[in-house]
């Protein structure tokens, strides 16, 4: 089924192979990925995400390392996708120049770079060097629930300055109500009118990504993620071929392949998910105290090891407004919360 074949109004990015990576631990093989990304470009899907969860990079020992390098999974995704962008993403930080360079030579047509929401100044030179490299760059401001409209669109005002051609709102901690969005999502194209184009990157933990990525459409972006199956860190992201049957009933053209979509989810992606997305008491906690996915894990660890309900770490992180990249802050809430029971029972 040719869902909205008519030409595309709003472009998807599918990130099952990107953000998708964090619900199988960063093991995607080559082969897999390989036939993942020619089932989504046959499906039509406009741009399809490959690499590590946290970005080009990231594979370590603090953001959990890859069962395959980011050269192999790039290679695998060029070899068969001949429609779509082949897209990967990059924090500041994590990442390197070099990185960037190297995935322009194995293939990438499009890179995201992303920072915290309220630092874009820090993506400056990178934004400039995909620029010359040739590849079509976005910024992704992540978790713009910590900062207000006003401040969104002015750092989407330095990534677009710097030479980025569209700016997200990554919803990380899957922390924005309905509402949220569509006033970030305003604030931006009143900023920017017609030099740059505004996305969406939703997460699931307060059950709103669908509605969330549809806000932001209706309030005039162009531009939304997903993954398929709704994989990905914590709660998971927008389901992609939700969002495409939702768009579709809407009237809004996608030339996405709904019931490929479908396919590709139960015969490709479930079979291999090690953590079904779902929205549990943990996921829940994330989007309501408002802390990025990639800090699940650390917390459930960190909770057995102390002995404290992972919720009141996540809580604490929350409080002490951290951010990606700040992972490693678990442990040291996680004893202090263990020392002040231990205290308090005395």
């Amino acid at each position: 089924m040719n869902a909205s074949a008519s030409t595309p109004s709003v472009r998807l990015l599918d990130s099952t192979l990107r953000d998708g990576s964090h619900a199988i631990r960063h093991t995607y093989t080559p082969d897999q990925v390989e036939l993942i990304a020619g089932r989504l470009d046959e499906a039509g899907v406009h741009s399809i995400g490959v690499g590590h969860g946290d970005g080009l990079g990231a594979s370590s020992i603090q953001f959990m390392r890859a069962a395959n390098a980011d050269d192999e999974l790039l290679a695998a995704a060029r070899r068969v996708i001949k429609r779509a962008k082949l897209a990967v993403t990059f924090q500041p930080g994590i990442g390197t120049k070099r990185d960037l360079e190297r995935a322009r030579e194995l293939g990438a047509d499009l890179a995201r770079v992303a920072t915290h929401c309220t630092e874009a100044d820090i993506a400056v030179q990178h934004i400039g060097l995909c620029r010359r490299l040739g590849m079509e760059v976005h910024g992704d401001l992540m978790m713009p629930h910590m900062t207000t409209p006003e401040k969104i669109a002015e750092q989407a005002r330095i990534m677009v300055d710097a030479g980025a051609q569209g700016v997200h709102i990554m919803d990380s901690a899957g922390a924005l109500t309905v509402d949220d969005v569509r006033a970030r999502i305003a604030a931006m194209r009143d900023e920017l009118q017609e030099e740059a184009e505004v996305g969406v990157h939703a997460h699931q933990n307060l059950s709103l990504a669908v509605a969330n990525t549809v806000a932001a459409i209706e309030e005039g972006a162009t531009l939304a993620d997903a993954c398929i199956a709704g994989t990905g860190a914590g709660a998971g992201n927008c389901q992609l071929e939700a969002l495409v049957a939702v768009l579709d009933r809407m009237g809004i053209p996608t030339g996405i392949d709904l019931w490929q979509l479908e396919d590709i989810a139960e015969e490709l992606v479930r079979p291999i998910v090690q953590r079904q997305p779902t929205i549990d008491r943990l996921t829940l906690t994330q989007g309501y105290v408002g802390v990025p996915g990639s800090f699940l894990q650390h917390a459930v660890r960190a909770g057995e090891r102390f002995g404290v309900d992972p919720r009141d770490i996540l809580r604490e992180v929350a409080r002490r407004k951290s951010v990606g990249g700040q992972e490693d802050l678990v442990v040291e809430v996680a004893a202090q919360l263990a020392s002040q029971r231990r205290g308090a029972a005395g």
